[in-house]
C-alpha cells in the first residue's frame, strides 16, 4: 500500500511537472503573441503618426552658447544623466509635475512648427516631436511639397513659394491671436525666412539649425556651392542633377547617392535613423534654393532669429555656419559638439535642450 502510494505520488509529480512545463510553453507563447500584438499595434501607431504629422523620441542636456546666460532645464521631465540623478533622489511624480508647469510658465508661445531640410520630411523630426511634447509643449512637422509623404512631383516644384505651400498654408490657417516658433533645418531656413517675411505677425521666434539663413537678395543654393564648389562646374558635371523636363532643359532636382549622403550628412548619426532616412529621403525640387530672397528690415528684419551651429558638420561646414551668422547676425547663438548635419538624429537630447531654453527667452 506505502509503494503504491509513493508510485502515485511520484506519477502525479511528474503529470503535474509536465502540466507546469506545458502550461509554461503556453503561457510564453500568449506573451510572445502579446508582444507581437504590441510590436504591430506600434507600428500602426507610428504609421498613424506619420500621416498626421506627429512623431516621437528621447531628451536633454545643455551645450554650449555664445551667451552666458543659463537655464535650469535638465530636471525631471528630461531623460539624461540629469534625469538619473532625480531617480536616484526619489522625486515623486507630482513633483516633476509641478516643475513641468513652471516650465511652461515661463513659455509665451507653446507652439512649435518644424520644418525639414533638402531630401527629408516631416519625420526625421520623430525623437523631437516626443521630447518637446513630453514637457507640454505642442511642436507639429511639416511636409514641404514633393517632401515625405507628400505625393507632389518635385520636378514640378520650381519656387521658394510652391515648395513652402505646406508652411504657408498652416500660417494663413492659425487664429488671428496664435503664433508659433518656427524652427527650420539646412535648406529649410529659406522657407522659415520666407514665412519670417511675409507672416512676421504669426512668427514669435524663428530657428535656424545648420541652415541657409542668408540675407536680402542672396540664395540659398549660394551657401551650399561653397562647400560643392563652382556652380558652373556643379550644373555642366554633376551626376547628382535630375534632368525630369528633359537632357536638353534646366535641371529640375538633385539628389546624393546613399553612400554619398551617409558621409555628408550622417557621419555621426544612429544607424538605425541612417536606415530610416535611407529609405525615406527624396529627390529635392532645385528651383526653390536659386531664387534670391527678398527680405525687407520692416518684416524679415525685425523678427527674432536663432542659429544652432553643428560642429562635426560635412555638408555645411562649422566655418560656412560662422559666416552665416557673421553676415547676417541671430540674436543668439547656440553650438552642439558631435553633431553632424542632422542633430535630431545625432544630438537629439542637446537640440531639444536648445529648442527649450529658446522657448524660455522673454
Amino acid at each position: 500500500m506505502g509503494n503504491s502510494l509513493i508510485c502515485k505520488s511520484k506519477k502525479d509529480v511528474k503529470e503535474i511537472g509536465s502540466r507546469s512545463k506545458r502550461m509554461g510553453r503556453s503561457q510564453r507563447k500568449l506573451q510572445s503573441e502579446e508582444e507581437f500584438l504590441k510590436k504591430q499595434a506600434l507600428s500602426l501607431a507610428l504609421q498613424q503618426l506619420q500621416l498626421s504629422q506627429r512623431f516621437d523620441g528621447s531628451t536633454s542636456k545643455r551645450i554650449g552658447s555664445t551667451s552666458s546666460r543659463r537655464h535650469n532645464l535638465s530636471d525631471p521631465f528630461c531623460n539624461g544623466k540629469q534625469s538619473k540623478r532625480v531617480s536616484r533622489a526619489e522625486v515623486t511624480s507630482g513633483e516633476a509635475n509641478l516643475q513641468a508647469l513652471d516650465f511652461l510658465e515661463n513659455v509665451k508661445e507653446k507652439k512649435f512648427v518644424l520644418v525639414h531640410g533638402e531630401g527629408f520630411g516631416a519625420w526625421c523630426w520623430y525623437k523631437t516631436i516626443s521630447l518637446l511634447e513630453e514637457v507640454g509643449l505642442s511642436p507639429i512637422a511639416i511636409d514641404l511639397k514633393g517632401s515625405g509623404i507628400d505625393l507632389t512631383d518635385t520636378n514640378k516644384v520650381d519656387s521658394l513659394v510652391e515648395y513652402s505651400k505646406p508652411l504657408i498654408e498652416y500660417l494663413q490657417g492659425l487664429p488671428d491671436n496664435e503664433k508659433v516658433v518656427l524652427v527650420g533645418h539646412s535648406s529649410g531656413g529659406a522657407c522659415v525666412s520666407y514665412a519670417l517675411e511675409h507672416f512676421s505677425n504669426k512668427v514669435t521666434k524663428a530657428v535656424y539649425i545648420c541652415a541657409t539663413m542668408v540675407g536680402d537678395g542672396q540664395r540659398p543654393f549660394d551657401v551650399f556651392m561653397e562647400e560643392l564648389g563652382s556652380e558652373e562646374i556643379f550644373m555642366k558635371d554633376s551626376k547628382f542633377l535630375i534632368y525630369g523636363n528633359g537632357k536638353d532643359e534646366p535641371p529640375t532636382g538633385f539628389m546624393f547617392e546613399k553612400e554619398q549622403m551617409k558621409g555628408m550628412y550622417f557621419n555621426q548619426s544612429p544607424t538605425k535613423d541612417v536606415a530610416l532616412a535611407m529609405v525615406s529621403m527624396r529627390p529635392f525640387p532645385l528651383g526653390p534654393v536659386m531664387e534670391k530672397l527678398s527680405l525687407s528690415p520692416k518684416n524679415y528684419g525685425t523678427g527674432r532669429r536663432f542659429f544652432v551651429q553643428t560642429l562635426n558638420d560635412r555638408a555645411l561646414s562649422p566655418d560656412i555656419q560662422e559666416k552665416l551668422v557673421r553676415e547676417n547676425p541671430p540674436e543668439r547663438v547656440f553650438k552642439i559638439k558631435g553633431s553632424d548635419h542632422c542633430p535630431f538624429f545625432s544630438k537629439p537630447q542637446s537640440l531639444h535642450k536648445i529648442l527649450l531654453e529658446i522657448a524660455q527667452i522673454p
